[in-house]
């Protein structure tokens, strides 16, 4: 671990939470300009999630002999969507921020408002339909996608770090002594906002991500019955979000209660109820390829 340097200029106000004393200025959010032209470091964190994802998925897809460019072919529809959907899903919990603002707004991804839960649901709809079309399976096909999809979440919650959002609040003087001390220094400056340090959800969440990913890779390789994958994937997302969703400043709310965690809830009840029930009624291996068969 590296050290923090910051340990011996931090003060402490009544509260006892963990003031900076002397903070580097936080990293520019913007990857390139040129004029009125600008891309965003989030924009270029969650692209390359994306393509990492999309190439894993297809060698895995290839491994198992289906046919050639299934998984490209599905993103294509799978990608826009998802964003809609995520839009879509936050707008409707923030809709007092937006029913007074110009109808553009509602559409203005690049000022921030999208929703992991609301992609899922796009994403998974639109599998739905792709599969049936298709007339492919769609229990091995999103257990292909579920390594990519938790591994593409690990990699763009650094976006929310490039943007110092979705993190938790104020660091108290014991948990900073006691762990983010030992924290790199570029994350805990990111997360100095106003000279006040904050928990870095958006860290707990991608180190969460990658143990779920190597929890799913562990369990693929024991051929596990169709749908197990992507259902664990569910289950063990959702555990993590709702834990993690408990601390941030930025949820939004149905009443008094965090949606991500309602969410969270129905989706590990749901997931897990899934897999009893397909084990139960009995279902073919991931790896069995009667279903899907390699195009010559």
């Amino acid at each position: 671990m590296i050290t923090n340097s910051y340990s011996k200029n931090n003060n402490v106000n009544k509260e006892g939470v963990v003031l900076l004393s002397n903070s580097t200025p936080a990293i520019d959010r913007i990857f390139f300009q040129y004029g009125s032209f600008t891309i965003y470091w989030y924009s270029v964190i969650i692209i390359t999630g994306i393509i990492i994802g999309i190439f894993l998925a297809n060698k895995e897809a290839d491994r198992l002999g289906l046919k050639k460019d299934i998984i490209t072919d599905l993103m294509v529809f799978v990608i826009p969507i998802a964003i809609i959907f995520a839009r879509i899903y936050y707008v409707t919990f923030e809709w007092k921020q937006y029913v007074n603002q110009p109808f553009s707004e509602l559409f203005a991804v690049w000022n921030g408002g999208i929703a992991i839960h609301g992609a899922i649901i796009g994403s998974v709809l639109t599998v739905i339909i792709y599969t049936h079309i298709k007339k492919i399976s769609f229990w091995q096909i999103v257990d292909i996608l579920a390594p990519s999809l938790i591994l593409g979440q690990a990699i763009g919650r650094w976006g929310n770090f490039m943007n110092q959002e979705a993190h938790g609040g104020p660091i108290s003087e014991t948990i900073y002594n006691n762990f983010h001390q030992y924290l790199p220094d570029f994350i805990m400056n990111q997360m100095t906002i106003d000279g006040v340090m904050y928990h870095p959800t958006f860290l707990y969440e991608s180190f969460w991500n990658i143990i779920v990913l190597i929890l799913l890779l562990i369990l693929r390789k024991y051929n596990p019955l169709r749908g197990e994958v992507f259902l664990s994937y569910v289950t063990l997302y959702s555990i993590g979000r709702f834990v993690i969703e408990g601390m941030r400043m930025d949820s939004l709310y149905l009443g008094q209660f965090r949606v991500a965690q309602l969410v969270s809830v129905l989706l590990i009840v749901g997931a897990i109820s899934l897999i009893f029930y397909r084990r139960k009624m009995g279902q073919e291996n991931y790896e069995d390829k009667s279903v899907i068969k390699k195009s010559t």
